[in-house]
């Protein structure tokens, strides 16, 4: 019944939204920002880098990760309190696009059904592109296209390995991991970005580290 509740409380939320903003409208709003990037300019190595830290079954599953949901679940109540949320990439989009930060069980429920709708409406590149045009990579910075000039003083598909794969650590706790916080701490998750493109089949172990040893400096 608990169970019911929530998501039914959660498909109100999702209607809710949507009578507000329909998901076209929200999704041209993302495009019509300036400086907008398409996943054409997108360097690959940014693009799978992503997928291996973010969500590594992201062109497997239908807008939810029930083994990720399951992991995350399991967590939390070794936790005892909402720490993982197994949001994949189209949850994380639907819940820019539509809600708040808050870890609420109906809101999340509420992500869940208009994952559905993104999966539903948009392929998987369209998925992606939307996704990196509207997260938060520190700085004020809100698109991959607004850090990469911010950061590197380059457009995307301009980007080196080195740096599509630090910059696509960043999104993750964006106040520790700029690189214009903390140089150390933002090349000690890019390493785990490495690991999982490692660990996913994107590199092989030498290509990791040819590029963990790349060095650029930073204005």
């Amino acid at each position: 019944m608990a169970g019911f509740t929530v998501a039914y409380k959660g498909y109100e939320m999702y209607r809710n939204a949507l009578s507000e903003a329909g998901l076209q409208e929200r999704v041209e709003a993302v495009r019509d920002k300036e400086g907008y990037t398409e996943y054409k300019n997108l360097p690959q190595i940014y693009v799978n880098a992503v997928v291996s830290v973010e969500d590594h079954r992201f062109y497997r599953h239908h807008g939810i990760d029930l083994i990720a949901i399951a992991r995350a679940v399991t967590n939390d109540i070794r936790a005892g309190k909402l720490v993982e949320g197994g949001s994949t990439i189209t949850q994380q989009l639907a819940k820019n696009l539509y809600f708040d930060q808050d870890k609420d069980i109906a809101r999340k429920a509420a992500e869940v059904f208009m994952a559905f709708d993104l999966e539903k409406n948009y392929t998987k590149e369209e998925i992606f592109e939307l996704y990196v045009n509207c997260i938060y990579f520190g700085d004020g910075y809100y698109s991959v296209g607004d850090a990469s000039a911010g950061y590197f003083k380059k457009t995307p598909d301009e980007m080196s390995e080195y740096e599509s794969t630090l910059l696509a650590g960043v999104p993750n706790a964006p106040s520790k991991y700029a690189p214009s916080k903390n140089q150390a701490l933002a090349e000690k998750r890019q390493m785990k970005v490495l690991r999982r493109m490692e660990e996913c089949g994107y590199f092989s172990a030498e290509e990791a580290e040819t590029v963990a040893e790349q060095m650029v400096a930073f204005q």
